[in-house]
């Protein structure tokens, strides 16, 4: 009597032995710069919407900076944390009894995603393609700029902020107000009655603007200004403005160190975008380094749920995809 056999195929997961999967790396690190991008566009909003070029309106230029600051910190290691997710999830499993070689290999996947993000992310910064990050920029400037809309369409305005010398010229040549006391013109005698030779006249401005400039920018590389530019300066300002010598060499003091006051200032607003710039560049170190820890957990976290069959869920009973 024959007897009947059934044979029942039992289907086994046989992969190619990889010790790198180039797919899923490739695929986690543009996942995470797409993550990212969406995110920063959010955030722009986010930030649009709670600054204002109204004084006494909105967030503050500080308070803006730091809140951007962090935000785009949790950005970058959410993304890069995302992304090593997905690269340790879909990696080929390394068939090995060493736990801790199969860990350093999960580990090691998502710093790969974390190292093409990062080039990524430098190329598109170089090469200026991260439009919604650009748009996004060039609409707080705008906003910064609409502040000074009112003194950018005032021309004697934007004629002051074109060279700090230029406006200490034309506070020199200034002429003297009504009643002020002008220099004398001192007639002398001349024997035989003869006529006095008439005073020199007022040079054109155009000729005096740029020595005099000049002579104020020398100045302002040492801590007081030289006896013989200050004589110099003087006297011109007394011929051209008919203040006495000594109302004119006052008006020269005063704007040289306004001029002293304004240079000090603009050294102090360098020196304090120097420490700024350290400062950024140490916390943007910092949070690359973070996202590197990161992105090599998810990968290490996406693993292990790749072995245990655990159903990524969203709010608890939807799946992710």
């Amino acid at each position: 009597m024959a007897t009947a056999t059934t044979t029942t195929v039992v289907p086994v997961e046989t992969g190619p032995f990889r010790y790198l999967d180039w797919g899923p790396v490739i695929l986690g690190a543009l996942g995470a710069a797409a993550m990212s991008v969406v995110l920063i566009a959010f955030g722009s909003a986010l930030g649009l919407s709670v600054v204002s070029p109204y004084a006494y309106a909105g967030v503050s230029a500080k308070g803006a900076a730091i809140l951007a600051a962090v935000y785009l910190a949790l950005v970058m290691v959410a993304s890069f944390a995302a992304g090593g997710y997905i690269a340790g999830r879909m990696r080929s499993p390394w068939r090995t009894t060493d736990e801790t070689e199969s860990h350093f290999r999960d580990g090691a996947h998502g710093f790969g995603v974390w190292s093409i993000g990062v080039l990524l992310g430098a190329a598109l910064a170089a090469s200026g393609v991260g439009a919604v990050v650009s748009a996004a920029g060039k609409a707080t400037t705008a906003i910064a700029a609409a502040g000074t809309a009112g003194a950018a369409s005032n021309p004697a305005l934007g004629q002051l902020s074109l060279n700090p010398t230029d406006y200490a010229v034309d506070r020199l040549l200034a002429l003297a107000p009504a009643g002020a006391s002008a220099a004398p013109e001192a007639t002398p005698a001349t024997p035989g009655g003869a006529q006095p030779a008439a005073a020199p006249a007022r040079r054109a401005r155009a000729d005096l603007e740029a020595p005099m400039a000049r002579a104020l920018a020398a100045g302002l590389t040492t801590p007081q200004l030289d006896v013989r530019d200050r004589t110099y300066l003087a006297r011109v300002v007394a011929d051209q403005t008919g203040l006495s010598q000594a109302e004119a060499e006052k008006r020269v003091d005063e704007t040289y160190a306004d001029l002293k006051a304004a240079e000090q200032k603009a050294r102090d607003a360098a020196e304090a975008a120097r420490k700024t710039a350290i400062i950024a560049a140490f916390l943007a170190a910092a949070t690359l380094a973070i996202g590197c820890a990161a992105a090599c957990a998810g990968a290490a976290l996406g693993a292990r749920h790749r072995d245990e069959r655990t159903a990524v869920t969203f709010l608890g009973s939807t799946r992710f995809w």
